[in-house]
């Protein structure tokens, strides 16, 4: 299975599981446009979630859960 991506988030994962793995997935190449090219030899330990934007009132409801568990106080420590 090959993958090619600009996701910088998605290429610091793959680095991350190809600099302890080689075994299951390697750095091809990189491109000059920050994308690089990997291939994962097992296909079972990559899966792709894709979800819908989330509603205003939806945002307002889980923005209103964290400040009453004082979520942000949580992440600052």
């Amino acid at each position: 299975m090959q993958i090619r991506t600009h996701d910088s988030n998605l290429i610091r994962r793959l680095m991350a599981l190809s600099n302890e793995y080689q075994a299951i997935c390697r750095l091809v190449e990189t491109d000059q446009n920050s994308g690089a090219y990997f291939e994962v030899m097992d296909k079972s330990r990559v899966s792709i979630h894709v979800t819908k934007p989330y509603s205003a009132e939806r945002r307002q409801r889980q923005s209103e859960w964290a400040k009453a568990l004082g979520v942000k106080a949580e992440l600052k420590k």
